[in-house]
């Protein structure tokens, strides 16, 4: 055994030691081998490998080392031999550690595998995704309708002037829709649009009829919160103006749209009213979308729900513009997109509309 060799060796100076006679490092009956190979088989992770190979190998503590430190003890002619042997058993703790940590790195692979494989049988994840905002959608679909009818989309700024805003639409100073409890001013002649007609009044400007446009976009109010009311919205305004159009052909546009929006069940109806710019003016109304015209809470048991305003434009707003009246005429309807998208999809409170609440959203 090479522990009671290597112990042995000074006091047998006169006989040559034979590796063959003294170890086997590869035998089971070496007592450091023997004491390794135990020491080995207790090992479960890595962590514990590196302990063993630290007792075992390590360059200042370790039992091979400490055995190397001995060969100087030797006479000279015999510690080659000794240096032999040891190598041996190093080499062999060398290989033994190999592989057992390759069998402990695919024992720990092989368990990861298991503990963090999916099972594609399972139902996935449910993850939240954006949507398109039901005023958008509304919007979209509205402008989409308009779009096939021949109509161009035109924007406009939303700091408008006092002219564009009401002077150029037929609504002089004075007039009850320019007081501040109605308007937010920024300075005398600046405010925030309280509707999207200025926006027909810029294009009428720099085109000649004919016109077909539609005019959406944000528009303005001092209006306080509610189910119903809101001081930031959204309008869809249109312009129509050539020869010969008249208030048949307002009417017929409006019953087109509503029916390609809602059903073609959808019935149109024209109520005379007054807005400044318009001549003869008219409130719209559309059969209930809830009841069928039969009377429901919604419509307050009429059997109609106003949508929006419309009339053939004003001689004077014509003159403004520098159109000639006598021979051009033209129709103008306004209606609130979010108001349309409250009945789409019936909601009964506008605030939902902007208050990004994913549970509301969600459903869109």
């Amino acid at each position: 055994m090479i522990l009671k060799a290597l112990d042995s060796l000074p006091r047998r100076r006169n006989k040559l030691w034979k590796l063959e006679t003294v170890v086997d490092t590869e035998s089971s009956s070496h007592p450091l081998w023997n004491t390794f190979q135990l020491d080995l088989e207790k090992v479960t992770n890595l962590e514990g490998l590196t302990e063993v190979r630290d007792s075992y190998l390590g360059r200042q503590r370790g039992l091979v080392a400490l055995e190397m430190r001995k060969l100087g003890q030797f006479p000279p002619s015999e510690r080659p031999e000794a240096g032999r042997v040891l190598n041996e058993l190093k080499n062999a703790v060398l290989k033994a550690l190999e592989t057992r940590q390759t069998e402990l790195k695919k024992r720990r692979d092989e368990s990861r595998v298991r503990e963090e494989r999916i099972d594609t049988t399972l139902p996935g994840y449910n993850f939240k995704t954006g949507g398109i905002h039901p005023i958008r959608r509304v919007w979209r679909e509205m402008e989409d309708i308009f779009v096939r009818m021949g109509y161009t989309v035109v924007v406009g700024p939303e700091i408008e002037s006092d002219h564009y805003n009401f002077e150029a639409l037929n609504i002089p100073k004075g007039h009850p829709a320019r007081d501040d409890q109605d308007t937010l001013y920024i300075n005398d002649t600046l405010l925030l649009r309280t509707h999207t007609s200025p926006v027909q009044i810029r294009t009428m400007e720099q085109h000649q009829p004919p016109l077909r446009i539609i005019a959406p976009g944000r528009v303005f109010r001092r209006d306080s919160v509610d189910a119903t009311h809101s001081p930031m919205f959204h309008q869809m305004e249109g312009l129509v103006v050539d020869e010969g159009i008249t208030l048949a052909d307002l009417k017929g546009t409006l019953e087109v749209f509503f029916r390609e929006l809602f059903s073609e069940e959808t019935r149109v109806r024209l109520r005379p009213s007054y807005f400044p710019f318009v001549e003869p003016g008219a409130e719209v109304d559309i059969s209930c979308i809830f009841c069928g015209g039969n009377g429901c809470r919604v419509c307050k048991r009429s059997g109609w729900i106003e949508v929006l305003g419309a009339g053939m434009v004003h001689p004077r707003v014509f003159s403004m513009v520098g159109y000639d009246s006598e021979r051009y005429t033209g129709f103008a309807w306004g209606m609130g997109i979010d108001r349309i998208a409250i009945l789409k999809y019936q909601v009964d409170d506008m605030r939902l509309l902007f208050e990004n609440d994913i549970r509301f959203l969600s459903q869109f």
